[in-house]
């Protein structure tokens, strides 16, 4: 009989062993119920030895310890990785079973039944009636017969089938209209609008984006099945409103925002294929009419979508942000066409663009009170992206109506905003999207502004114009400071600044340029027979030098003070090059080209420059050692 001490250590080994099972069920999945908490266990009873008179047994050994984890079955790290192996070689296998095959098989049973029914029509054992009759069974009956396997749990082979199905119908029709000439046009086009409508009811009931996906592709390919090659503009572009708006209560009822890019798309190419074959300036009015329509859908899809904010997509799709882009360029440039083929009508494209940028600031408020109150990053993206597209046609209408240096200001202005918008929804392609905004304006301000010339100093609209592009680029700069830990935004502020002082550069530069060259025309005006030559010329020549190498030096003076006052090397670092370039000017070219007065006026301002910067220098380096002395004595104290 076991001694009570036995049966004690037996206990703790039973329970010891029960915990180890336990945990390894639960790293394996396995649903377990502790035993005392299962129902209806009863408890084990205690044994109850009576003490005997024999001799003590030898004391017992300590069981071996199990061991926890071995890849074999317990999955630890290298287990868990033999296990993940397993399932991925198992959902590989699946999907070669399930969906491969399932699909080779699709194409393998239609091209066999395509085949026997082309020998069967081309013995004529079956008439085109009879032909589109068995299209049209066949495409009904594999959609009846997915349904059986989709309640089965099969729903990818049963989407595959519903699309022969559908399929199947769409073809039948054509070839009862095309081929045959069974049914007239309308009644063709009312059965495949029909069959769009039952694919996307099925798609709703069953919760099947993929089937709503086929129901828009059948929608869009109705016209072109059934298109006669005359032009019905009305009929054509009504019913392509009506699917636009299925499409616009299908993103409502569900979040299937991919599906408006689909029916942008679609529309957009139908509209291009009518307007390249029909299009007339007699037909601006309706054609004008239909595609504001198309452009209302669109531009109200952010409002009335259904949105699920989440961490990864705090406004539910990307599609919403570029179908938004989208269609606010593309009507524009609608509009834009149809109004500038007429003289009388080009002066109203400006007021269209103010009455867009209108209706831009009209759906920043109007966006769903779940994207303001949210706290996600992005979650104000759509409303902030608006209130960019509204700047943008504000800053295409002035240039519109006023001179063309507009448009370069317009350019620099929508990049600071579209970057403040990218900044606060953490959008980096809003962010790119202002990067190539700035870079166009940055092009045309030096390539074909800086070519104007202007009557009156810094009062003018292309110094203005280099203001703006400063002040634009100091204010993105700015933004990216909560980032400055990142060695690549350093990077980029770099040479934000960089790009801030030879902007700033160029304008005093052209200043300085234009006002000789007024100089210049003055005097060829007040003497037109004067021999430029001659002394005249030599002399406002050498004054505009000694004005090109003040600036500079002026410049370079400014910005080091800057540097020393802002306690910045990458400043002073410019500093130095640029009084630098300033030094070779005047030792290499002002000591042969200035006269003698203007020579020693600018070594004389060079020199105290110099001496300047050379005393900020010492008084920033005694300032420095006086720090170190005061804190190695503090350290010794």
């Amino acid at each position: 009989m076991a001694t009570q001490d036995e049966l004690q250590q037996i206990r703790s080994l039973l329970a010891e062993l029960t915990r180890r099972v336990y945990r390894l069920e639960q790293m394996s999945g396995v649903p377990h119920e502790a035993p005392e908490q299962r129902a209806g266990a009863e408890p084990i009873p205690e044994i109850i030895t009576p003490p005997m008179q024999a001799a003590p047994p030898p004391p017992l050994t300590p069981p071996p310890t199990l061991p926890l984890s071995t890849p074999a079955d317990v999955p630890g790290r290298a287990g868990l990785r033999a296990t993940m192996e397993a399932r991925e070689e198992t959902s590989l296998e699946s999907r070669i079973g399930s969906q491969w095959l399932n699909r080779i098989g699709i194409v393998a049973v239609l091209v066999g039944v395509s085949y026997f029914l082309k020998f069967a029509f081309d013995n004529e054992w079956i008439g085109p009636a009879g032909r589109v009759a068995i299209g049209l069974l066949s495409g009904i009956g594999v959609v009846l017969w997915s349904e059986r396997f989709r309640l089965r749990g099969f729903q990818v082979f049963s989407y595959s089938l519903k699309a022969v199905g559908v399929g199947a119908m769409y073809l039948s029709l054509w070839a009862a209209f095309h081929l045959y000439s069974l049914m007239p046009a309308p009644l063709a086009f009312a059965a495949m609008a029909l069959v769009t409508a039952a694919t996307a009811a099925m798609a709703f009931t069953q919760n099947a984006e993929v089937l709503a996906a086929f129901a828009l592709i059948g929608g869009f390919l109705t016209p072109v099945l059934v298109s006669t090659g005359q032009n019905r503009e009305a009929a054509l572009f009504a019913y392509v409103a009506l699917l636009d708006l299925a499409t616009l209560v299908l993103v409502r009822l569900r979040p299937w925002h991919r599906l408006l890019s689909g029916a942008f798309a679609g529309t957009l190419l139908l509209y291009v294929g009518w307007y390249a074959a029909f299009y007339t300036s007699a037909q601006m009015a309706m054609t004008l009419l239909f595609a504001t329509v198309f452009f209302v859908i669109f531009a109200v899809s952010a409002v009335v979508s259904h949105v699920e904010p989440r961490p990864d997509a705090p406004y539910g799709s990307r599609t919403l942000v570029i179908v938004a882009l989208l269609n606010a360029a593309v009507y524009f440039f609608q509009v834009y066409v149809m109004l500038d083929a007429r003289q009388e009508w080009r002066d109203w494209t400006a007021w269209v663009a103010v009455a867009l940028a209108a209706v831009y600031l009209a759906l920043a408020r109007a966006v769903p009170r779940v994207s303001l109150d949210s706290k996600l990053p992005g979650a104000r993206l759509m409303p902030l992206l608006h209130i960019g597209i509204a700047v943008g046609f504000l800053t295409v209408a002035i240039p519109l109506k006023l001179e063309a240096h507009w448009i370069t200001l317009g350019w620099l202005v929508e990049s600071a905003v579209l970057f403040w918008i990218g900044h606060r929804t953490r959008t980096g392609f809003i962010k790119l999207f202002a990067v190539a905004a700035f870079a166009l304006g940055a092009a045309k301000l030096v390539a074909v502004d800086s070519d104007q010339r202007v009557q009156m100093l810094f009062l003018n609209h292309r110094f203005l114009t280099y203001m703006v592009a400063i002040a634009a680029l100091g204010f993105i700069v700015w933004l990216q400071r909560e980032h400055a830990e990142d060695e690549r935004v350093r990077t980029v502020m770099a040479a934000g600044v960089v790009l801030i002082n030879v902007f700033a550069l160029i304008a005093l530069h052209l200043e300085v340029s234009d006002y000789f060259l007024r100089l210049f025309t003055a005097q060829a005006g007040l003497r037109p027979n004067v021999n430029w030559n001659s002394t005249e010329l030599r002399r406002l020549n050498i004054v505009r030098e000694f004005a090109y190498s003040a600036v500079w030096m002026s410049y370079g003076a400014t910005l080091m003070f800057v540097g020393f006052w802002k306690r910045s090397s990458f400043l002073r670092w410019q500093a130095i090059v640029l009084i630098g370039v300033t030094v070779l000017k005047v030792f290499i070219y002002d000591v042969s080209a200035l006269e003698r007065g203007y020579r020693i006026a600018s070594f004389i301002a060079l020199g105290v420059i110099l001496l300047a910067i050379s005393f900020l220098y010492q008084r920033h380096i005694l300032r420095l050692q006086s720090m170190r002395r005061e804190s190695a004595g503090g350290g010794a104290r």
